[in-house]
This record gives C-alpha cells, sequence and structure tokens, in this order.
C-alpha cells in the first residue's frame, strides 16, 4: 500500500514463515538489504545499483543479494536522437528528474553529453516531489524547451498524470523510458522490455534455489528493447511519425 514504515516488519514476518528467498522491488530494498536477513536477496530496480550501494560493480553484488536493474545510461542519448527524428528542428530539451533516485545524477551527465553531441540544449529540471512538478510549470513556460525527457522511475509513475497534465497545458511533448508512460499520454518511450527483465528474476531464483551464491551471480542491465509511439500524442501536437520510425516500433497506440 505504498506505506514504507511496514517494510521491515513485513521482510521478518516472510523469513520466520520459512521463505528461501526474497524478491524485492523499488523502494523496499534499501529498507530490507539494511535488516541483514539470513536469506537470500533478490532485488529489482529502476535505480543504478551502484550508486544506491546495493552492488560494489555489477560483477560484485554486495552481500546476500543480487538482481536486475532497468537503468541504462545510453539510451538517454538513443532517445534525443528519436526526439531529433520526430522533431527535425529540436534545439532545446528539458529532462525532468527525481534527484533522490540512484543514478539520477548520471543520466543528467548522459542527456547533457548527449545533447551537446546532437546540438541539443539541455535543462535539467528536480521534481523530487509533487510540490516540484507543479512549479516545473513555470520552468517550462520560461525555458520553453520543444521536447521534454522524463526520467523513469517509481515517482514518475506515481504523478504521471499531474506531470503528462503539465507538460500538455505548456503544450510541449514528452518521451520517457517504460510503456506506462506512453499510455499517460507521452509521445513515445524508448527503453527496456520489462516484461523480459523480471523473466530474468525467474532465472535468478532457480539458481539460487539450486545452491549458487547470490554474490556469485552479477547484477543484469536490461539486453532487449522497446520502442512505443502514441499517434493521438502524436496528432495533438501536429507531428507525424516517419515510414522508418513507424516500422521500427514494437506497439502504435492509436
Amino acid at each position: 500500500d505504498d506505506r514504507m514504515e511496514r517494510v521491515p516488519a513485513l521482510a521478518r514476518e516472510l523469513v520466520e514463515s520459512g521463505v528461501e528467498l526474497l524478491i524485492v522491488q523499488g523502494a523496499a530494498i534499501p529498507d530490507v538489504l539494511k535488516l541483514g536477513l539470513p536469506v537470500p536477496i533478490i532485488f529489482v530496480t529502476s535505480a543504478d545499483p551502484i550508486s544506491a550501494g546495493f552492488a560494489k560493480s555489477l560483477s560484485q553484488p554486495s552481500g546476500n543479494c543480487t538482481g536486475v536493474t532497468f537503468m541504462a545510461f545510453e539510451l538517454l542519448g538513443k532517445r534525443l536522437e528519436l526526439l531529433k527524428e520526430i522533431i527535425p528542428k529540436l534545439n532545446r530539451v528539458a529532462v525532468l528528474g527525481n534527484p533522490r533516485h540512484a543514478g539520477s545524477d548520471i543520466e543528467r551527465a548522459s542527456s547533457e553529453e548527449a545533447g551537446h553531441r546532437l546540438g541539443i540544449a539541455i535543462d535539467f529540471i528536480a521534481t523530487p516531489n509533487s510540490d516540484a512538478v507543479l512549479a516545473a510549470r513555470a520552468d517550462l513556460a520560461r525555458l520553453r524547451p520543444d521536447a521534454i525527457s522524463l526520467l523513469p522511475d517509481g515517482f514518475a509513475i506515481a504523478h504521471r498524470k499531474a506531470i503528462m497534465a503539465v507538460a500538455n497545458e505548456e503544450r510541449i511533448p514528452v518521451i520517457s523510458g517504460w510503456p506506462v508512460f506512453a499510455q499517460a499520454g507521452a509521445l513515445c518511450t524508448y527503453g527496456p522490455r520489462l516484461s523480459l527483465i523480471y523473466r530474468r528474476v525467474a532465472f535468478f531464483v532457480a539458481r539460487i534455489l539450486a545452491g549458487a551464491k547470490p554474490g556469485d551471480l552479477p547484477v543484469e542491465r536490461p539486453t532487449q528493447f522497446e520502442l512505443i509511439l502514441n499517434q493521438t500524442a502524436a496528432r495533438s501536437f501536429n507531428l507525424a511519425f516517419s515510414r522508418a520510425i513507424l516500422a521500427r516500433a514494437d506497439e502504435v497506440i492509436e
């Protein structure tokens, strides 16, 4: 129920009931890892596991845990390239992101580096809470970006309606990383195929229950990606997806 204070007690209750491992997702991960529970833990995170302290490196998970991450920094540049293809006169992009999300600083740097390479000015607007989302309207009105690159995380999902409302009121198309944002009104999304990442969780479960140690199983990053296009959003901004982009799409929302 998004009541994080319940996580420690629930985790202990599961272990006391005799479970052999725990799968832990999102904001619950650090709270569970602090408990030092005597069972293996598989995490599923949208954050950078190294910045978050879940692993010393991708090949060296910390303690009795390992898992998968949705984050792939190289996708920030790919999304900007896609925007440039859809909006040829693209000159300025506002990156909206939660600075409390582990790895957001690297995502910001990756966006700025890609923007410099593509000749696109990048402005970062921090949205750590709901008030900041509403306050972002003033920054967007002042900066007048040609598009918004929304950094995907749990906070962005929880506030996606408010974020899309602000973007639509300022008449700015949005690109992000997960299908849920395209379904909420973003112009398009390009990011990891989440269903396959969750299937990899089953791989970790099978290996660990067969006797493997979590520390011997490297943290996995996305390897397969999907492009979701929102035709309704495109029409509302008088934009059109080229045949080449439509041919690459995994899904088109009409």
